[in-house]
């Protein structure tokens, strides 16, 4: 039992790894109820037990294993990290779980899989299972399947991956075991339930007897699909819904079979694909050519054994197709014929998609064909063009088709029908868009009027099938001219068909037309004629598809049906006078011919009355013009008839329903009076009605055609001119520009120059539409009129087209309105100028003998065939896609040897591409895909040919085309790195810029995967950089789940970078919204990139326009929609009201319900359906129903950041209404956190940087509820690795501290610092530190020993920047509370504690001028800037290094704009320190002063309550409790001094400084003065470690800061009441961080720094003088003792130290009543406790040992004796070498008289001293005057020898010396006269102050201790003096003696009179002088560099200075 005893005590965790086997079964029994007991599935607990999991299922005792499965399913289902461990485990249960005999343990074994799977881990155990079935036991095996089965039983075919269980399901057949098989059997007959007869094909090679029984068991089987029993975690939505089903009974079930219907599983998906081209016949290619038709056969019947292979492996058909389609063709032997067609078929339907490529060669070939009766050949030729459909689009060859569907050959018109109807069946809305339509449907209605019945019939097929695909309402507009017939016939054939896959057929399209509107047909005559336009796509809003360029003659065929045109028969002249009499007077009948004019033009008026009377229904127009063409007609000699006559014209056009066979009676008669000077105009109007009647091409073709057949010149300048200004008013539609073109050629060529000049300008319309093609047409002309025409278009150029505003007006019956609308919309702007161009067809001139010499062997030859093609296609110009062999040739050219014949090849296609224009589509499967095979080539030149090549054809193409199908992954399989690199580097250009993209962009990913690890590093990189961009399509998820199938050494290095790609992935485009999107290409992205480039600049914020931010800028760019329709009007009618409707007490509610888990809580890792679907049910009652639906708007992004967008304008005068939602709009962000989409995520980011503000300024603060659902949310997004996402959340983390305690958030950040990201551990550590920082150590919840110990762990941490941040909250702490620290940390270990020791002494003691260490450099780079400051000024105040000096008055100005609308959205808010950012921006000359602040009254400080509310963060978390008395005011104000933001810190000290200046309000700081002295330098600690160290920040930021704590400073010690508060332990801090400032090389390197380090001297000396004597006498001795115990300590600082304790003894006489002894021989024993007097001795420097002598010695001689009673202190006085050192002092000076003076005593001693050593006594004292080191001693000492020989004679001495030196000493010894007699307090004025190194004792590293200073040219001096003036006159204080004075008498004068002026005043001018000083200072600046006449200027006389000191040096040297 001792034993047991032993592991009971254990841990469970320790249990469960115990040797002892019952340990671990008690261990897994303990483990089991723990784990039932542990609610949250979160919980740390869980994480103990990953590492064990897998021993559990492995136990090697059965008893205890089978515990172990038992705990292990309870920890898989409910511990939410499980998921890691399902690989390891599910591999340990496979081979060790199901070889048990137990069936127990198979059972639990099996349950362990199945619930990994449902936890969504069901890919990696189904890899593991199916491994299992390769074990060679038999049992493992049988389980395998089993549980497989069982899976696919309960989860369904959706979640378990067939193909690779029926990939191994034959094997399973084979074994040799019976379990095996027949396990193998139920499985099949599982597998046969979900996916049916697509499980036949694979099966096909089992044993026939095994086929058998499964046939049988199969047909036992119910028909009903199965349904899914068993949901994944993330369908609970599902399950909730199944088991309603399951409640409600089986009827109901069944009703909803068809909302989740089973996924169709393609059986070819499940095949082994089969290579074949390896296995066709040698003499394949012989035979296929042979004379005898047997041979031939033998050929064709081993292809089609081959063929028969259901799934084929890509490769190059290419010759094999073409030898197919030979036989198909011309072979005369049908039964060939039949049998080709049968190979093709097999191949189409093996290949599928990769077949595509030669579908264009082998369709016109079949089509031909059909002119064969034979049954068995059309059947034939039938599936193989149905096969062939499958593999291709219905673009790709509506071409071939349309070519013969005017066939003469009945046949073969009926079976083109019948094919399309057949094709149509497969078709979508989408895929059969209007464009399509609008090219069949005329040829159809041909055939509809065929005399043949069996073509009649087909098209009725064809049009019945097309109507059922895209609804009646798609079809209608084309068959507007059939009669009710014909149209029921064709209503009766779509009653027939049967769509696949549809029971309803097309009832889903006749829903959705109504609805959507999706794009009805045009029937504007306007746009009747011409090749189909840019339809747009079913899709609503989608953008525009291009229709198939159709060449002119078919488009001038289309017209009839698109525009409901009027048509009439031609009528007699009696029928036109019998209709005329009808409706017109007969006097004007009668005298319509008279002779007389005047009767004619009576008539006329007559005539023209009636017709304007008349009624559209009732006007016969052809009558009435024909009566006004009858004799004299047009050619009437009277002008005022003539012009009436055209008048009248223009009105029947107008008013009646004019057809083409009443404009042909009219438009002789107006052309022919087009160029009269009298009836030009109305002959003009006249054509422009006409043309509305019977659209512009039309008219404009007869116009032009009759005019040119004239020989008049001033017709044809006028008619061009016409039709110039016509094209303007109609636009450009279905004008046909073959036809003019040779016109204008013609009038260009005219010899009457008004022509030409006409002809010019209308090519300068032309030209508006079509841009540069049209100049194509005019290359042959002579230069000088070609330069005229070039002259005419640049004169265009950057003109965009008028808007058309004539033609639309007919839009047919009145319902049409809205088609008419639309159609405008779709045509109303240019069409596409491509499909207008006439095209060549040029297939017959590519003849066979071309397409042979381009194959030829011979190299000159092959190049002598592409110059004939590269020829035909330049003569061409704009040529047809049927190009006929030519690329296939082509092909081959492009790999040929000759690398010149492969660039020719490239330039060819080139130009073919730019020739064939957007048709190129149908090639680029064929000829498009070997141009990227080029880029594999090993010759620059070669690739960058082919570049450009590709880069033409996509132009012409668009990508869609290039990524469908398998090729362009082919292409990428190759590994080729030349290839790859080009590839991926092309794609990552072209993606970015696509809405969407096939699905088979996916097949690519493997190879992109396998690029990443390619050996080639610019491969690796292009991949790198690719796939972001894959990402931004296929979503991170499905390239996530892709690496699925990589090898595990792959896996985790490309999962790494798919992390990192995923952060820095673009936003998607949206498609465009509106119709308006299509017009308009860019308006879909624009706010997404502006979004992006807003937030990299400076802030997002920065971006606003005048209301809110980025948000409006998107509505401008998205609320251009079209024409709004009435639903639009009331939708924006609705969103005009509240967006947050108030219910009351609903958030409270909603706290209840969660609280009373009613409702889920708000907790999880990934959002689950579930959590969104409660978010919008309690969104529904308090959200506007608009803005809820854009909110969870499933496909457009672009609609929530609209959404956000409303929200943040109506922030304001919702606020209520936003603060009663809040819950649910925190909420509905963390949504949004979990997405992808960076544009959504920064429109998140950018309202919480609104809307905490907002809040904190109405003093809400948020509450737990609200809290705890969104902060841990929150801090997820610290972790990403956007740097501009981390600093935003970051800045709101700032920002959140104002309306929810900072000590709140800290235990958030600290659950922040457990993630496994580790930028987000990094971050989050980096937030801890700077909340210590500014709000010290009551943050750390739950105290602060147990956060510092969780902190220190991360010390240890493997990244190097969460290493880094740790130790920098570490040291945050240690600045709060020193040494504290390391009782707060704990343990560390010894690696860990010397780390953290590093870091504390670096920051403490850092070698000045040393740069941060590596390390840290890097996490000063990744992380952003510790502080955002929560006045946005703040932000614009610091520039990044890297930003060029003259970007920040641009963004300044952003900034203004983003806070002007705050200011003046709030004026009640004081801007108490408001920044003239004006002033700033306009003035560059800007010297380092602080900017003027607003001047405002201060008195409410001393005031309770009245504090105005200040902008900057809170200090207590308990933000209220500030405002109760001036005390917490000023505590408020004293804890922004320490911020780390430097504008903060600046404010806050201007406000102090305004207390200390005024005395009756100083007395309100009394009790602070330790709390101000310890936040100054935590402050100067802050700048030393930080803000030097930090490129980014402005260094003349930081010397502002600096001046401001230097003057409060000065301030403070200026009153002694205040300054004797200072504690011992705080002077002490203060005295370390002012020394070390002092010996800062850094700051010299600031403008003015010098300055700086003279203003701290003088600080310096005030704290000496003003502190409790006692404190800083005891402060200087610590800090001396530490500074020598520290051994990396300077010597410098001991030095200084050691300075100022002379000082202080200097002092002494005066200051002994009021010191405490005892403190201070206190503080000398402990220093001689750690220095004993030979460890004093044994330092380098005696100056220590000689010092503490003279502090005691001094003592001793004031005191005397009594300074023995003073060691009341001291323990052990008897060890205390303290004590007999003051022993011996007292007796020895016991010798002398105790009451002579010190002088008496001295003068008694020297008295006695011999002549001779005075010599040498003054030799001594000037060598160390001339001393670096010793100068200020040296002074000290000869000061001393002439008060007490004032007689000596120094002369001698000073004799030899320079002019400089002799000045030098004299201006010491009077400065140290006037210090002892108490006079040497020097006051600064204007910041400037003079160095008190020539005051007192403190020297600086330079030679020289005098003012001058010594780098005179980085200091301006020139500058410096005159602001030195100018400031000082302001003052008051300018000596006027000056100017005549040598150069050193300024300085000596100041030294000597020392100035009045308050130190305050050295902040005060700073602030209040900004505007006037800057101005002044700029001109003289400017004055002194420009005026050489100066030679008294400072400059020289340094100058002068420099040389002569230059010269003492060498002398002395």
């Amino acid at each position: 039992m001792g034993d047991d005893s032993e592991w009971m005590k254990l841990p469970i965790d320790q249990k469960c790894e115990h040797k002892v086997w019952k340990a671990r079964l008690n261990g897994y029994e303990e483990a089991l109820k723990l784990f039932k007991r542990i609610e949250d599935e979160k919980s740390p607990e869980w994480g103990k037990y990953l590492g064990l999991l897998k021993k559990f299922v492995t136990d090697s005792n059965a008893v205890a294993q089978l515990k172990g499965l038992e705990a292990a399913l309870a920890y898989i289902e409910n511990a939410h990290v499980a998921g890691k461990t399902s690989g390891e485990v599910v591999s340990g249960v496979v081979s060790k779980v199901f070889n048990q005999p137990k069936a127990r343990a198979k059972e639990l074994g099996s349950d362990i899989c199945l619930m990994y799977m449902e936890i969504e881990r069901a890919e990696v155990v189904q890899d593991e299972l199916i491994k299992g079935l390769d074990n060679k036991n038999p049992k493992i095996v049988v389980t395998c399947i089993e549980t497989l089965r069982k899976a696919l039983s309960e989860f369904g075919s959706k979640i378990i991956t067939l193909k690779p269980v029926v990939k191994v399901l034959p094997k399973q057949f084979e074994s040799r075991e019976k379990a095996v098989r027949d396990e193998a059997k139920l499985l099949a007959v599982e597998i046969y339930k979900w996916i049916r007869d697509a499980l036949r094909p694979p099966l096909q090679g089992i044993n026939s007897v095994q086929l058998k029984e499964l046939e049988e068991e199969w047909v036992k089987l119910p028909t009903a699909a199965p349904k899914q029993s068993r949901f994944l975690r993330s369908q609970q939505a599902l399950k909730a819904k199944f088991e309603q089903q399951q409640a409600a009974g089986g009827d109901e079930a069944d009703g909803d079979k068809d909302d989740e219907p089973a996924p169709q599983v393609d059986p070819y998906e499940l095949l082994e694909a089969v290579e074949i081209l390896s296995k066709l016949p040698k003499d394949f290619y012989d035979k296929i050519e042979a004379k005898k038709w047997q041979e031939r056969k033998e050929a064709l019947e081993a292809v089609e054994t081959l063929a028969k292979n259901p799934k084929l492996e890509n490769g190059d058909f290419g010759d094999l197709v073409r030898a197919l389609r030979k036989v198909i063709g011309k072979d005369a032997n049908v039964m060939l014929v039949t049998l080709a067609a049968k190979c093709v078929a097999g191949l189409a339907a093996g290949l599928r998609k990769k077949f595509g490529t030669y579908a264009g060669h082998v369709v016109p070939t079949i089509l031909e064909k059909f002119k064969e009766k034979k049954p068995q050949v059309v059947q034939a030729l039938q599936e193989a063009i149905d096969a062939i459909f499958l593999t291709t689009t219905l673009q790709n060859i509506s071409e071939d088709v349309l070519g013969v569907m005017d066939n003469k050959n009945p046949s073969i018109k009926q079976q083109a029908s019948l094919f399309l109807a057949r094709s149509f069946r497969h078709c979508t809305q989408a895929t059969l868009p209007k464009s399509m339509l609008k090219a069949f449907c005329p040829a159809f209605l041909k055939q509809v009027n065929d005399s043949a019945p069996e073509v009649r019939d087909a098209a009725y097929e064809a049009l019945g099938t097309a109507m059922k695909v895209v609804g009646e309402k798609a079809v209608n507009p084309f068959l507007a001219d059939l009669d009710k017939l014909k149209l029921d016939k064709i209503k009766e054939s779509a009653d027939k068909v049967e769509l696949p896959g549809k029971k309803g057929g097309g009832v889903g399209a006749e829903k959705k037309a109504p609805a959507a509107k999706a794009a009805p047909p045009a029937v504007a005559p306007a746009r009747s004629s011409g090749p189909p336009k840019k339809a747009p796509a079913a899709k609503l809003g989608g953008p525009p598809k291009k229709g198939k360029p159709a060449s002119a003659p078919s488009a001038k065929g289309k017209k009839c049906p698109e525009t409901k045109e009027f048509v009439e028969t031609e009528l007699s002249i009696e029928v036109c006078e019998e209709r005329s009499a009808a409706v017109l007077p007969a006097s004007c009948m009668q005298l319509l011919d008279s002779a007389n004019w005047k009767e004619r033009l009576a008539s006329m008026e007559e005539f023209q009355k009636a017709v304007e009377q008349m009624d559209k229904s009732e006007m016969p127009c052809q009558a009435l013009v024909r009566m006004l063409a009858k004799k004299p007609g047009w050619k009437e000699t009277n002008f005022q008839v003539m012009q009436m006559k055209l008048h009248i014209v223009g009105l029947i056009a107008q008013k009646g329903s004019f057809s083409k066979t009443s404009a042909f009676v009219v438009l002789d008669g107006l052309v022919d009076k087009i160029g009269d000077v009298k009836c030009g105009g109305k002959a003009k109007e006249g054509l422009t009605a006409t043309a509305e009647a019977c659209s512009l091409p039309w008219t404009a073709e007869q116009v032009v055609s009759m005019v040119f057949a004239q020989k008049n010149p001033k017709n044809q300048a006028e008619t061009l001119n016409w039709l110039a200004n016509a094209m303007k008013e109609f636009g450009f539609a279905g004008i046909n520009v073959k036809g003019f073109i040779n016109n204008v050629k013609t009038a260009l060529g005219a010899t009457n120059p008004a022509v030409r000049t006409a002809a010019i300008t209308l090519l300068g319309v032309m030209y508006l539409y079509m841009g540069a093609p049209l100049r194509m047409f005019f290359e042959d002309e002579k230069p000088a009129l070609l330069k005229q025409i070039d002259d005419e278009f640049e004169k265009m150029q950057g003109q965009s087209p008028p808007t058309a505003f004539r033609g639309a007006r007919k839009g047919g019956a009145e319902e049409d309105g809205e088609e008419a609308d639309e159609q405008e919309e779709d045509g109303g702007g240019a069409p596409d100028v491509m499909d207008l161009l006439p095209r060549t067809d040029i297939s017959d001139k590519i003849t066979q003998d071309m397409v042979d010499k381009v194959g030829d062997k011979n190299w000159k030859i092959r190049k002598e065939g592409l110059d004939e093609v590269a020829a035909v296609i330049s003569e061409a110009k704009f040529i047809q896609p049927s190009i006929g062999e030519l690329p296939m040739a082509l092909k081959g050219r492009l790999n040929d040897s000759n690398k010149i014949l492969v660039q020719q090849t490239l330039t060819i296609l080139q130009q073919i591409a730019v020739a064939m224009g957007p048709a190129l589509k149908q090639h680029v499967k064929n000829l498009g895909m070997p141009i990227i095979t080029v880029l594999g080539d090993g010759k620059t030149n070669v690739r960058a040919a082919a570049m450009t090549t590709l880069q033409a054809w996509v132009e012409q193409t668009g990508m869609k085309d290039w990524l469908e199908g398998e090729d362009l992954s082919e292409e990428l399989k190759r590994e080729n790195p030349f290839l790859r690199q080009e590839v991926l580097g092309w794609l990552a250009e072209k993606l970015p810029a696509m809405r969407t993209v096939p699905s088979d962009l996916m097949l690519c990913v493997p190879y992109l995967y396998s690029c990443l690890e390619d050996r080639n590093g610019d491969v690796r990189k292009k991949a790198q950089d690719a796939l972001p961009i894959f990402m931004m399509h296929l979503g991170y998820e499905k390239m996530l789940k892709a690496t699925g199938k990589l090898k595990p050494a792959s896996k985790e290095p490309v999962s790494a970078l798919l992390e990192k790609a995923r952060a820095v992935m673009p936003a998607k485009l949206a498609p465009p919204p509106g119709k308006a999107g299509a017009a308009k290409s860019v308006s879909g992205g624009a706010p997404a990139a502006n979004f992006v480039s807003c937030s990299d600049n400076v802030s997002v914020l920065s971006c606003k326009p005048p209301h809110f931010s980025p948000l409006s800028r998107c509505q401008g760019v998205l609320g251009k929609k079209a024409p709004v329709t009435k639903a639009t009007v009331k939708d924006e009618e609705d969103r005009s009201g509240v967006i947050f409707i108030l219910v009351p007490n609903g958030k409270e509610q909603r706290i209840k319900e969660e609280k009373g888990l009613k409702v889920l809580k708000w907790n999880f890792n990934t959002p689950r359906d579930e959590y969104v679907d409660q978010l919008k049910t309690q969104m529904s009652t308090c959200f506007a129903r608009w803005l809820q639906d854009e909110l969870f708007h499933a496909s457009d992004f672009q609609r929530q950041v609209k959404a956000i967008g409303v929200m943040g304008e109506r922030m304001e005068e919702e606020l209520e209404g936003t603060v009663s939602c809040l819950d649910l709009i925190l909420k509905w962000f963390t949504l949004r956190f979990f997405e992808t989409n960076s544009t959504v995520l920064m429109k998140v980011l950018e309202y919480l940087k609104l809307l905490f503000p907002t809040l904190s300024r109405e003093n809400y603060h948020l509450n737990e509820y609200e809290a705890s659902s969104f902060i841990p949310y929150l801090i997820l997004k610290v972790g990403e690795s956007k740097d501009v996402v981390r600093k935003d959340v970051r800045a709101i983390l700032t920002m959140l501290c104002k309306v929810y305690p900072a000590s709140k958030v800290f235990p958030f950040l600290m659950d922040g610092t457990k993630s496994k990201n580790s930028k987000q551990r990094a971050e989050c550590l980096e937030e801890l530190g700077c909340l210590i920082e500014n709000y010290g150590m009551n943050v750390c919840q739950p105290t602060p020993a147990k956060s510092m110990k969780e902190i220190a762990v991360h010390i240890g941490d493997r990244d190097n920047s969460v290493r880094n941040a740790a130790l920098n909250t570490v040291l945050a702490v240690y600045n709060v509370c020193g040494d504290q620290v390391y009782k707060l940390i704990g343990n560390l270990s010894e690696k860990e504690m010397s780390m953290l020791e590093e870091r504390v002494k670096r920051s403490a003691k850092k070698t000045p001028a040393a740069a941060p260490p590596p390390a840290r450099q890097a996490a000063e780079r990744e992380r952003p800037q510790r502080e955002h400051p929560s006045n946005p000024n703040a932000t614009f105040m610091r520039k990044p290094a890297q930003q060029p000096q003259e970007d920040v008055p641009n963004k300044l100005n952003q900034a203004r704009a983003q806070n002007a609308v705050r200011e003046h959205s709030h004026p009640s808010i004081p801007k108490e320190f408001q920044l003239d950012l004006d002033m700033i921006e306009n003035d560059h000359t800007r010297v380092s002063e602080l900017p003027d602040l607003v001047q405002h009254k201060l008195d409410e400080l001393l005031e309770p309550i009245m504090m105005p509310e200040p902008k900057i963060r809170s200090v207590s978390p308990h933000f209220d409790d500030l405002h109760n008395s001036t005390a917490s005011t000023i505590n408020f104000v004293i804890s922004q001094v320490a911020s780390g933001d430097i504008n903060t810190s600046i404010q806050a000290l201007a406000q102090i400084d305004e207390v200390l200046r005024q005395e009756d309000k100083a007395e309100a700081m009394s009790g602070h003065i330790d709390q101000f002295l310890i936040a100054t330098f935590m402050q100067l600690r802050l700048i030393y470690n930080t803000h030097m160290a930090d490129d980014r920040l402005d260094k003349k930021d930081i010397f502002k800061l600096y001046s401001c704590i230097i003057g409060n400073m000065l301030s403070l010690f200026s009153m002694e009441s205040l300054a004797r508060e200072a504690s011992m332990g705080v002077l002490k801090d203060l005295m370390h961080g002012l020394i070390t400032l002092m010996l800062d090389a850094r700051v010299e390197d600031i403008e003015d720094g010098q300055q700086l380090i003279r203003s701290v001297n003088l600080l310096v000396v005030r704290v000496l003088e003003k502190s409790d004597q006692t404190n800083i006498l005891s402060a200087l001795l610590v800090l001396l003792q530490d500074s020598l115990t520290t051994s990396s300590g300077s010597p410098m600082f001991s030095e200084l130290v050691m300075k100022c304790l002379w000082r202080m003894i200097r002092f002494l006489p005066e200051t002994i009543n009021s010191i405490n002894l005892d403190r201070i021989l206190l503080d000398v024993h402990n220093f001689m406790k750690v220095f004993p007097k030979e460890k004093l001795k044994q330092l380098k420097s005696d100056v220590p040992h000689r010092t503490l002598k003279t502090l005691l010695h001094t003592l001793c001689k004031l005191t005397g004796a009594k300074i023995l009673d003073h060691m009341s202190m001291i323990e052990n006085k008897n060890d205390s070498e303290l004590e007999a050192h003051l022993r011996r002092v007292v007796k020895h000076s016991g010798n002398f008289s105790g009451m002579k003076s010190d002088r008496g005593t001295e003068k008694g001693q020297d008295d006695r001293m011999s002549k001779a050593k005075v010599s040498d006594i003054l030799s001594e004292i000037f060598k160390k005057i001339g001393s670096k080191e010793n100068t200020k001693e040296g002074l000290t000492e000869l000061y001393e020898y002439k008060q007490k020989y004032s007689d000596a004679d120094l002369e001698p001495f000073l004799r030899n010396t320079s002019q400089f030196f002799q000045s030098y000493v004299e201006r010491g010894l009077r400065v140290i006269e006037s210090e002892r007699e108490g006079k040497g307090r020097i006051h600064a004025s204007g910041g400037l102050c003079k160095s008190v190194r020539e005051v007192t004792l403190i020297p600086q590293h330079g030679l020289d201790s005098g003012s001058v200073p010594l780098n005179g040219e980085e200091m301006k001096p020139a500058v410096y003096y005159e602001r030195l003036k100018i400031l000082r006159q302001r003052q008051g204080l300018e000596n006027n003696s000056r100017g005549d004075s040598g150069p050193m008498r300024p300085i000596t004068s100041l030294l000597s009179k020392p100035s009045v002026a308050s130190s305050t005043d050295m902040l005060q001018s700073k602030l209040s002088q900004l505007k006037e000083s800057r101005e002044s200072h700029f001109q003289q600046e400017q004055s002194h560099s420009h005026s050489p006449t100066r030679c008294s200027s400072p400059s020289a006389n340094l100058d002068d200075l420099k040389k002569r000191l230059e010269r003492i040096k060498s002398n002395r040297q």
